[in-house]
C-alpha cells in the first residue's frame, strides 16, 4: 500500500465517525450520512493516490458527502417521496448548536442511545456509525453471528424511521437515562481499538484515542456521576500499558510485560480517579473494573500482584454484571490464588465456547498443570476462534512449546 493510499485508510479510521455525526445532524437520516460519507471516501480512494490528499483531509470529507447527499437526494425529491423533502428540507434548515452536548459524536451517541430503542441495538448502531466499524466487528463484541447483527441494525434504522424518533440533542434531564448506553458505547469502542476484532493489527490506536476523548467530554458533561469517571479511569489504567503490550510486532502477556514501558502518568490519573470514585460511595461495574487494573498498576511486578484483592472485586462484579465472561476473568484471579487446578475448575464450568479468550484460558490452565495434549487442542480452538492475527500468531507460539507438539 502507498502512503497516499495509507493516507485514505487513515483518514477513514479517523474522521468517519466525525462525517456521520456532521451529516446526521445536517439531514436528519442515518441512511443519507452513512451512504454520502461512504461515497465521499470512495471518491478519495480514487483521487488522492494519485493528486495526493487536501489540506483538510476532514473538511474535504464532510463538504464531498454532503453535496453528495444533497444531489443525490434533489434526484430523488422528483418522486414526491416525503422522507426526502423533509431531509431536504432539514439540511437547509440546519440547526444551530443547542443544548448540552456540544460534540457531534457524543450528541450522535446520545441520540441512537434513545429508550425506544432496545439496548443492544442503541449499541450496535452507534459502533456503526460512530467508530466506523463493520457488521462482523460488531456481532464479535456481542458475541453473535453476524448475520444476526445485520438484522439488529436494519430493525434499529427502520425503528428510528417509523418512530419518526428525533435527531436532537437530548435535553440534560434525558441524559441520566440513556447514560448505561452511552458507557457501553465508548467502552465497546475502546475495546475494539485496543485488541481489533479482526486483521493484522493488533490495536486501532484511532479508536482507543476517540474512546478516551469521549470519556473525558463525557466527565465535563456529567461530572457527579461515578460511572462516567469509573470508565474514564479504566481506559486510561488499560491505555497506560500499551507500550509494553507488543515487542517486536508480537503480543507480550500482561504477566510478561516491562512494567517499566507503562505510561506512569496515565497510571496515576487513573489510580486518582478511582480514588476519587472511592469517596462517592456509589460503586458501580466500570469503578470496580478500574478498581481491578488500578490493583495492577500498583504492582511492580505479577508476583508483586494482590490477587487475592482482584478475586474479592471480581466477585463485587460479578453482583453488577453476572455472566460468563466475567466469570471467565476471576476464574484467571482464583488460578494465581488456590493455583490453576482451582482456576481449571471454574473455567470448565463455564459456557462461552465461542469465545476465543475462553479456549485460550483453557489452554493455559492445561499448560500450567502439564496436561500438554490437552492444552494443545485448547490452544486449536483458541487459534480457530480467534479473529486477530497477532493473537493468533502468540497463541501458535504457546502450542510449539508444549512437550510432544
Amino acid at each position: 500500500m502507498s502512503d497516499r493510499d495509507d493516507q485514505v485508510e487513515r483518514a477513514f479510521r479517523e474522521e468517519y465517525g466525525r462525517a456521520v455525526a456532521v451529516l446526521v445532524r445536517a439531514f436528519g437520516d442515518i441512511d443519507v450520512a452513512e451512504e454520502a460519507v461512504q461515497e465521499a471516501f470512495a471518491v478519495a480512494a480514487r483521487q488522492w493516490p494519485q493528486a495526493g490528499p487536501p489540506p483538510s483531509p476532514a473538511g474535504w470529507i464532510i463538504t464531498t458527502a454532503r453535496n453528495r447527499a444533497v444531489d443525490r437526494l434533489r434526484k430523488e425529491s422528483g418522486r414526491h417521496d416525503r422522507h426526502v423533502q423533509a431531509a431536504l428540507l432539514h439540511a437547509r434548515d440546519e440547526p444551530a448548536e443547542e443544548g448540552p452536548v456540544r460534540d457531534d459524536r457524543l450528541r450522535l451517541i446520545f441520540t441512537c442511545c434513545h429508550p425506544a430503542l432496545a439496548p443492544h441495538a442503541r449499541v450496535a448502531l452507534t459502533l456503526r456509525l460512530l467508530g466506523g466499524l463493520t457488521t462482523d466487528e460488531i456481532a464479535h463484541a456481542f458475541l453473535v453471528p453476524a448475520a444476526t447483527m445485520a438484522q439488529r441494525l436494519v430493525r434499529a434504522k427502520n425503528k428510528i424511521r417509523q418512530a419518526g424518533i428525533p435527531y436532537r440533542v437530548p435535553a440534560a434531564a434525558d441524559l441520566p437515562d440513556r447514560l448505561r448506553a452511552v458507557l457501553a458505547v465508548i467502552y465497546l469502542i475502546f475495546n475494539e481499538g485496543y485488541t481489533a476484532s479482526s486483521g493484522e493489527r493488533l490495536v486501532r490506536e484511532d479508536l482507543c484515542a476517540e474512546a478516551v476523548r469521549l470519556g473525558r467530554l463525557l466527565a465535563e458533561l456529567m461530572p457527579d456521576e461515578p460511572e462516567v469517571w469509573g470508565l474514564l479511569a479504566l481506559m486510561l489504567l488499560i491505555e497506560a500499558r500499551r507500550p509494553a503490550r507488543t515487542a517486536g510486532g508480537e503480543l507480550v502477556p500482561l504477566a510478561e510485560q516491562d512494567r517499566a514501558l507503562w505510561d506512569r502518568a496515565l497510571v496515576e490519573e487513573g489510580q486518582d480517579i478511582v480514588r476519587r470514585c472511592l469517596g462517592w460511595g456509589r460503586p458501580g461495574p466500570y469503578q470496580v473494573q478500574a478498581a481491578i487494573n488500578a490493583v495492577h498498576g500498583d504492582a511492580p511486578s505479577v508476583g508483586e500482584t494482590d490477587w487475592g484483592q482482584i478475586v474479592q472485586l471480581y466477585d463485587l462484579l460479578l453482583t453488577f454484571t453476572p455472566g460468563p465472561v466475567v466469570a471467565l476473568h476471576r476464574a484467571v484471579a482464583v488460578a494465581e490464588v488456590d493455583g490453576p487446578e482451582a482456576g481449571l475448575t471454574l473455567v470448565e464450568g463455564l459456557e462461552v465456547t465461542g469465545y476465543y479468550l475462553f479456549h485460550a484460558v483453557r489452554a493455559d490452565l492445561l499448560r500450567r498443570l502439564g496436561r500438554d495434549g490437552e492444552a494443545a487442542r485448547a490452544y486449536d480452538e483458541a487459534i480457530a476462534c480467534a479473529g486477530n492475527e497477532v493473537e493468533r500468531e502468540f497463541l501458535r507460539r504457546r502450542r510449539a512449546t508444549l512437550r510432544g507438539t
